[in-house]
């Protein structure tokens, strides 16, 4: 049946809008129309008091609703994590694996194929486009929380595995140091993203990897070489470069707000975006979980080891759109588009992603905008209410 989205207030990916509804067909957006008239045949929602905007799009999600993605993770495990961010508005993710072994790599590999024949479903696992891998191809001297023994020189076989079609979308993070500037450019010549993180390397290393396709960087700031007044480092080319993208973690814990309003200010508007680099706590009722055999506590919206290093984020997306207002003093409306239409452009899936327009997917998120609680979402335009 159609439907029909009634009394909110829109924000289409561009502007705001009073006294417009938005209909949905087959999955998709139908049109933008004046609220008075008619609404005979359509499923009726009323989203009176709630914002209406493009759903969320997260490109670094490691886990979620208790579950981590890692070699052991079951369809229904990754379901899991979906459901869990979903209830936080992200229509659109991209499971993250932090860098492993051989075999769970090509274990995550197979079970995203899994998820993508599940797309057309009533099923969060629609909201999976792709895949991340963080690793193992990064530099142990910018390692975070990255298992040690973990990270290595390319393997054999990972161009095939990381850039198989059938992934949908593929990021991958690596230190370009590492990799070579021929790793970065053949991966990207197959059609993935290819972004920096977890690299100790110079300004001259990653103009270098730009040179050769490397689209963006993987949490700003964090886990790479600072920028100085000498040396201006992995961040220093990232906020140089005006064609590269940004991820950014907006939890007030893994970047100073004025260090973000800096880079904010200092890159092209549209070329930096939220991601949450959510760990297993995210809609868990469990703050703790294990990582490599460490145990991780989530507390007061922070993920750490026992000796206080950070270990991902506890952060939802509604949670980084607040943050972007409250936090740095940014518009709702910028928020928004850091959300959703940044990221969608990014993965290279802005013209269907990121906008309430017609023939987009009807991917859609309603909140409120006072308490910050998503209360509607919308997966291929299968409705959930929260």
């Amino acid at each position: 049946m159609k439907q029909i989205l009634l009394h909110a207030r829109l924000f289409d990916g561009n502007q705001f809008h009073a006294g417009k509804a938005v209909t949905l067909d087959e999955g998709l957006i139908d049109a933008i129309v004046d609220q008075h008239g008619s609404v005979g045949g359509y499923e009726l929602h009323d989203l009176t008091g709630l914002v209406l905007a493009p759903g969320f799009v997260d490109t670094q999600v490691n886990g979620g609703g208790g579950v981590m993605l890692d070699g052991e993770t079951s369809l229904e495990g990754l379901e899991t994590i979906t459901d869990a961010h979903r209830c936080f508005g992200t229509t659109t993710m991209l499971p993250t694996l932090i860098s492993d072994q051989w075999p769970a790599m090509q274990h995550v590999s197979d079970l995203i194929k899994q998820a993508h024949r599940h797309w057309g479903e009533n099923s969060s696992l629609a909201a999976i486009k792709g895949v991340h891998f963080e690793g193992p191809y990064l530099n142990t001297a910018r390692k975070g929380v990255h298992l040690g023994s973990n990270i290595r020189p390319v393997d054999e076989g990972a161009l095939d595995l990381l850039s198989h079609p059938d992934l949908g979308v593929r990021l991958i993070t690596v230190a370009p140091e590492k990799v070579g500037p021929a790793f970065v450019r053949d991966l990207t010549k197959r059609g993935a993203l290819v972004s920096a993180g977890h690299t100790a390397g110079s300004y001259q290393d990653i103009a270098l990897a730009l040179r050769n396709g490397l689209r963006g960087f993987t949490h700003l700031y964090n886990a790479m070489s600072p920028l100085g007044s000498r040396e201006p480092g992995v961040v220093g080319a990232a906020l140089d470069d005006e064609a590269s993208w940004c991820g950014m973690i907006v939890d007030g814990f893994h970047v100073h707000p004025a260090s973000m309003r800096l880079a904010i200010k200092s890159k092209p508007r549209g070329k930096i975006f939220l991601v949450t680099d959510a760990m297993a706590s995210v809609g868990a009722k469990d703050k703790s979980f294990m990582l490599n055999d460490q145990t991780i506590q989530a507390k007061d919206g922070k993920c750490q080891l026992n000796d206080s290093t950070l270990a991902g984020s506890d952060l939802d997306m509604i949670g980084a759109v607040r943050n972007v207002v409250e936090l740095l003093g940014l518009p709702l409306s910028e928020a928004l588009r850091m959300a959703s239409s940044y990221p969608a452009a990014f993965m290279r899936m802005d013209t269907s992603l990121g906008s309430v327009a017609p023939g987009f997917v009807a991917d859609l998120v309603a909140f409120d905008p006072v308490g910050w609680r998503v209360k509607h979402t919308w997966i291929n335009g299968y409705h959930r209410a929260h």
